[in-house]
């Protein structure tokens, strides 16, 4: 129990030999034993222990509470992954197999496209027969005919007109001497494919 002294203590009436009025006084009983000091802190340290153990442990299961539907979500996610890589290499496997169609299709409208267009042009050149074409794929070599090297002249110059081909050379043309009853002229013409 504690005692507050408010009263002054006169030490005699009218006496002024103190110099004022005395203090009060706080008088405070026993506060306890050491071993019961010891065992109040002891438990104050236990509860504040025991209370951040609590908001760990809580922290705890919220992490494993979230990591649980990380998992899930990975699981979801990996499968749409997977069926996802399956459609890229089927659409890349399509895409494959459509490209091989398509330069197939190229490849063989280029022999019919370089034919029809040699035919046209031979055609539209007068006194020209050709009797032998070869392609080696970046060039064709023509063979053939002509009643004069004009008309020689003047396929070249048609060739060249086409644009299909980037330049076209004669190699060499003689004057055929097994054909007695009229002129002819023996040609060869190469012919370098344009970039189309």
């Amino acid at each position: 129990m504690i005692k507050i002294n408010l009263l002054e203590t006169a030490k005699g009436k009218n006496k002024r030999a103190g110099g004022g009025p005395s203090l009060p006084t706080i008088e405070m009983g026993s506060m306890g034993s050491p071993n019961l000091k010891i065992l109040v802190i002891l438990v104050v340290v236990a509860l504040g222990n025991l209370g951040y153990w609590y908001r760990l442990d809580r922290q705890a299961k919220t992490v494993a509470a979230q990591m649980t539907a990380a998992e899930q979500k990975n699981r979801e996610l990996s499968d749409v992954k997977a069926r996802y890589l399956e459609r890229q290499r089927q659409a890349d496997n399509y895409k494959r197999r459509v490209d091989v169609i398509d330069s197939l299709r190229a490849g063989q409208a280029g022999p019919v496209n370089l034919l029809a267009m040699l035919g046209q042009t031979v055609n539209d050149t007068e006194a020209v027969w050709l009797s032998k074409m070869d392609d080696t794929g970046p060039s064709v070599n023509l063979e053939g005919t002509a009643l004069s090297t004009d008309a020689v002249a003047n396929l070249i110059a048609n060739l060249q007109k086409t644009g299909f081909f980037s330049s076209v050379d004669i190699k060499e043309t003689y004057q055929d001497d097994s054909i007695k009853d009229m002129q002819a002229f023996q040609f060869t013409v190469t012919c370098a494919k344009g970039k189309s």
